[in-house]
């Protein structure tokens, strides 16, 4: 018996991957005509190549394995060793972020208070989880305020477009309660676990032709992928040995050529709560109340001279207490130098999240000037950008809150039906994440893990 997937996001793309691998039948809807989802890489004709999600992949051993599985090797971009510099925003400023906590205690970043508490921090002992506790309660917990307020704060906003008093941190970073636990100090914790390691960081890298050739090259390689077809519903009906369901699809208006014993749902919450909605109501309701704020993309570019930085670095992150416009930039030409054309700079600068809401809605116009006022306060920028332009997305990240929590645990028992999920908002939302969900998802399916009762 077959098995469907829905979505031809990455997840969904490299499940389908694993599962042809392993000989297991499939087929693999995707709505838009687009393989990739979240993964795109927009070639702007003035010769700017852009990333309208990831801007960068940390290179996992999963990933680096299935880069070389699809002949990609030839591919991979190095990201510049500037790369490992990042800066946040302190008092109209733009300061380096210390990279180690003995490198923070020798700046001046944090004030004697947060140091104190980075010292007293290696103290505490073991202790169990807090249940519910949030990303921003824990730091606070562990370091103090000022670290929530100019480390965590933006860190948070540049990745989860998220706010830490609203992300659960058993969902957001479990590792950090298993070091509680296990250390008390998560800074002893973290020392401990690096023992025997090379220290050497994981590479951060891109693709020739950006990120979206990962999802380009998964889709040419599966033999069963069908762009342009939009699932609109989902039937159940015993199977016809009364040992299990079997599930039929409505594709475009039309019935699906054959029933799927498994549903794989590779779509964002809020599309999958329409597709149970009629199946399993109360998951379909908790799958809707998933919150994914808006996020959009700025991309400023500039010749170099114009620009009084240095932009030695990955970019600059804007904590909210400094009441920035933008929660920060990614300094893409200083990253992939070969971005953009010669003698130029260009600037990806994110607007919105779930701390900057209603910016991110704001008509283009009004967020290119904003934006280019900001920069060019923040950068010594003089003159007019030479090109600008913005990618829109009205729904971006899920974010690993309570309402994340609450449709994690109303999904799971689905799995006994035959319907799991694979989504970002169940493996992660880094492509290395998704990628190791995706692969471990196929070896249970192909196993028979996922079973009917």
């Amino acid at each position: 018996m077959h098995i469907a997937i829905i979505g031809g996001g990455l997840t969904g793309l490299t499940l389908a991957y694993y599962l042809q691998k392993a000989g297991v039948a499939y087929d693999l809807f995707e709505a838009s005509a687009r393989p990739g989802g979240n993964l795109h890489s927009p070639l702007e004709a003035a010769g700017y190549q852009l990333e309208a999600g990831p801007n960068s992949l940390l290179l996992s051993p999963e990933l680096e394995e299935l880069l070389q599985e699809l002949g990609l090797q030839e591919a991979i971009q190095e990201a510049a060793p500037v790369s490992q510099h990042r800066y946040v925003l302190r008092h109209g400023q733009y300061q380096a972020l210390p990279a180690s906590p003995p490198k923070l205690l020798a700046s001046s970043f944090f004030g004697f208070k947060t140091k104190f508490n980075l010292l007293r921090e290696l103290l505490r002992r073991p202790a169990p989880p807090v249940p519910g506790e949030t990303v921003a309660a824990f730091f606070e917990r562990h370091f103090g305020p000022e670290v929530v307020e100019y480390a965590v704060n933006p860190f948070v906003a540049g990745i989860y477009a998220g706010d830490p008093r609203e992300l659960l941190l058993a969902l957001t970073f479990p590792q950090l309660a298993a070091l509680e636990q296990q250390y008390g100090s998560v800074l002893r914790g973290f020392a401990a676990s690096q023992k025997g390691k090379t220290g050497q960081r994981r590479r951060t890298i891109t693709l020739r032709g950006g990120v979206q050739t990962l999802t380009a090259a998964l889709a040419a390689r599966l033999t069963n992928y069908h762009p342009g077809q939009a699932v609109q519903a989902v039937r159940k009906e015993p199977a016809a040995s009364q040992a299990a369901l079997v599930y039929h699809l409505t594709i475009n208006g039309q019935p699906a050529p054959r029933p799927y014993a498994h549903l794989a749902l590779a779509v964002p919450a809020y599309a999958a709560a329409e597709l149970l909605r009629p199946l399993h109501p109360a998951a379909a309701e908790a799958l809707a109340a998933v919150r994914y704020p808006p996020m959009t993309l700025v991309y400023s570019a500039y010749d170099r001279p114009q620009v009084a930085h240095e932009l030695v670095g990955f970019g600059a992150l804007n904590p909210k207490v400094e009441g920035t416009y933008s929660a920060g930039s990614i300094w893409t030409s200083s990253i992939f130098p070969d971005r953009v054309p010669a003698g130029q700079v260009l600037f990806t600068s994110f607007v919105g999240g779930a701390q900057f809401a209603a910016q991110a809605q704001q008509p283009e116009a009004a967020q290119l000037a904003a934006v280019h006022e900001e920069l060019s306060r923040l950068y010594g920028i003089a003159g007019a950008p030479r090109w600008q332009g913005r990618y829109f997305w009205p729904r971006s990240i899920p974010q690993f809150d309570q309402h994340l929590a609450a449709a994690r645990a109303a999904v799971a028992p689905l799995a006994a039906q035959g319907i799991v999920a694979v989504a970002n908002w169940q493996a992660g939302v880094s492509v290395p994440d998704c990628v190791k969900h995706a692969r471990k998802v196929s070896a249970e399916l192909a196993r028979g893990d996922v079973a009917h009762r």
